[in-house]
């Protein structure tokens, strides 16, 4: 059995954590919930096997954006989606790795998305080269 992946969901409001908690976990994922940044950037700090971070755009004290820059430094190869309104969104845009609008975004496209981005690969695919030997570069040339 392939081990659950990992997604991190960080929302202010407790309606929509238990909405993306309840719909991720009956998909197959493990999820860890984080109700402000703070907070995320703890359990981000202590869960290694964190596959992907999902964060509400909009949230008091610190946005999803701020909170996903850096996480970024943290580990920047964690894919990270922002979930917000169309205004919130856009300026953001840069920081994520998706950035999501909720009243565009069905429940099947957000699940999609995450099962499309918690998949990347990491590195190079186990036994490829990753450089061409010497004696076969110079018979190339």
């Amino acid at each position: 059995m392939r081990p659950k992946k990992v997604i991190l969901c960080v929302d202010d409001s407790e309606q929509e954590l238990s909405v993306l908690k309840f719909m991720l976990a009956t998909n197959g994922y493990r999820v860890l919930a984080a109700s402000n940044g703070q907070e995320a950037i703890a359990v981000f700090a202590t869960a290694p096997q964190i596959d992907l971070v999902l964060a509400d755009s909009c949230m008091p004290q610190m946005s999803g954006g701020q909170l996903v820059e850096r996480l970024k430094r943290m580990r920047g190869y964690v894919p990270m989606i922002l979930l917000g309104d169309a205004q919130a969104a856009s300026g953001e845009l840069h920081v994520a790795d998706a950035v999501l609008v909720r009243k565009n975004c069905s429940t099947l496209e957000l699940l999609e998305r995450i099962k499309m981005m918690s998949a990347r690969k990491r590195g190079p695919r186990k036994g490829a080269q990753r450089f061409m030997p010497v004696n076969e570069l110079a018979a190339a040339s």
